[in-house]
């Protein structure tokens, strides 16, 4: 590509990148589901044209424009309050109550030792409950914190960042004080996206399917979910490796429980021949004794009550056998009984298949299939659970894994239980499609015309798992030293 050409398609780019951030800050303001469905379908699909645009872009280019861009997508979220989530409310409070002294497992929002702490903005005065957000409590009055009547369900890093966050934010902040911490960390998963790749040999473009992807903007920053935390400690534990992988996987899982979805990842391969358990052994220990280690002054404050509302929340979301309105999928063949048993089995076997079979060069990968695996059995109606996915896609390159976010990002908005499976079995058809197709291209004969770029790299590699770059099968290389002993004669 001449530079004429690359200037091109750089600033082509570059004007998606001002159209999709345009769309992000007119997605998160508030509106009714419908408008606001149908501003996210743009904002995806400028982020689709973007996403393929970038692919010829100089790599050194595509650097600034992957890093500028998903900055302003941050500062783009932060342009309306939280609009179809409540969550942060509860994180606010969270770190309120930690900053008084009290174990934020000790009491429910609506306990009345915790009378002092409350405020007009957390619970409004009027108590009329009008607002979308604006829930009862049990002796009258309203809150902006979901569930008042319940503990927390946060684990024990989540909590830290609450109260680091309660700390840092100056008074009358808000919900501005979360939605930037948000911003900070979805702009520091990028940086630390494109660090890892970097020093993988991975393509950094990729880190484009997080920076610009809409649900980044909309969920880790204008509804602020703590999730992102995860997600950015997760990708630097897959950048890591033996103690410092398993003690940053720990910190991610304290963050969030979905991010264990990705050991089986952090562990690939090592139940093939070879290998022995004592890595293992060790990433598996320093994981379990963060965990351990960040529970542990909460256990000695508030003893069993850390679990807070977790039990709870499972039955309440439908993911116990006797309250099924998860597993979409396998309900569609199986009674509602079996679903749960089925899904673990499914999720069981993926994770088989990454421990025996895995590249422990590109733990990623294993983490993206389990993971994505789980969400598609498990059928969640919350989109941000996907976050993790679309990193893990940034990292490994296997694009057709965001139908799962979606998927969630359109159930959640506009669906109901008649369309989960409709989300996630289309979700589905897209993976395997995709698979299929990478396949294809793979398999492209030895000999045939390829274009490249002004960097050297083919760009149609440039969102293909890094194998597909090197991955030989000993047929081809026997075609290729034929080929040369031909020549040479």
């Amino acid at each position: 590509m001449g530079t004429r050409a690359a200037t091109a398609v750089t600033a082509a780019t570059a004007v998606l990148l001002a159209a999709l951030t345009a769309a992000v800050a007119t997605a998160v303001q508030h509106d009714t589901p419908g408008r606001t469905l149908l501003r996210q379908a743009v904002a995806w699909a400028l982020f689709a044209a973007a996403a393929v645009a970038v692919r010829k872009v100089p790599v050194r280019r595509a650097v600034v424009l992957v890093a500028a861009g998903g900055a302003a997508l941050a500062l783009a979220g932060l342009a309306g309050p939280p609009g179809t989530s409540d969550d942060m409310y509860r994180y606010v409070w969270d770190g309120r109550v930690q900053a008084a002294g009290i174990s934020p497992y000790a009491y429910a929002p609506s306990a009345p030792e915790l009378g002092a702490l409350r405020d007009p903005w957390l619970f409004p005065p009027d108590g009329a409950c009008r607002a979308w957000d604006e829930h009862p409590l049990p002796g009258g009055g309203c809150t902006l914190i979901n569930r008042p009547a319940v503990h927390t369900i946060y684990p024990p890093v989540a909590e830290g960042w609450f109260l680091a966050v309660h700390a840092l934010s100056p008074d009358g902040a808000r919900h501005k004080a979360v939605q930037t911490g948000g911003a900070l960390l979805a702009t520091g998963t990028t940086l630390a996206l494109l660090l890892v790749l970097r020093r993988r040999g991975g393509d950094p473009r990729r880190a484009a399917l997080w920076a610009w992807c809409p649900l980044v903007p909309v969920e880790a920053v204008d509804n602020a979910h703590v999730d992102t935390l995860g997600v950015l400690l997760l990708v630097f534990a897959l950048g890591a490796g033996g103690a410092r992988r398993g003690a940053l996987l720990g910190a991610a899982v304290a963050v969030k429980l979905l991010p264990v979805l990705a050991l089986p990842g952090a562990l690939s391969g090592v139940l093939s021949r070879g290998r022995g358990p004592r890595e293992a052994a060790r990433l598996v220990l320093a994981a379990v004794l963060v965990v351990a280690l960040a529970y542990l002054p909460y256990v000695l404050a508030s003893g069993a009550g850390v679990l807070g509302y977790l039990p709870g929340y499972l039955q309440e979301e439908g993911y116990d056998s006797a309250h099924v309105r998860r597993f979409a999928l396998l309900r569609l063949v199986l009674p509602d009984t079996a679903a749960g048993f089925a899904a673990a089995a499914v999720v069981g076997l993926a994770a088989l298949y990454v421990l025996r079979r895995g590249d422990p060069r590109r733990p990623w990968s294993g983490a993206l299939l389990v993971t994505g695996t789980a969400l598609l059995v498990t059928s969640p109606s919350y989109s941000w659970y996907a976050l993790l996915v679309v990193a893990l896609v940034a990292l490994d390159g296997r694009w057709e894994w965001l139908s799962v976010a979606a998927a969630g990002a359109v159930l959640y908005l506009a669906g109901g239980p008649a369309q989960q499976a409709v989300c996630y079995g289309t979700a589905a058809l897209a993976v395997v499609a995709g698979a299929f197709v990478r396949r294809a291209m793979e398999r492209r004969p030895p000999g045939q015309k390829e274009e490249y770029d002004s960097t050297g790299e083919d760009p149609t590699h440039a969102f293909r798992p890094d194998t597909a770059r090197v991955r030989r099968g000993p047929r081809t290389v026997r075609r290729r030293v034929a080929l040369r002993v031909q020549r040479l004669r």
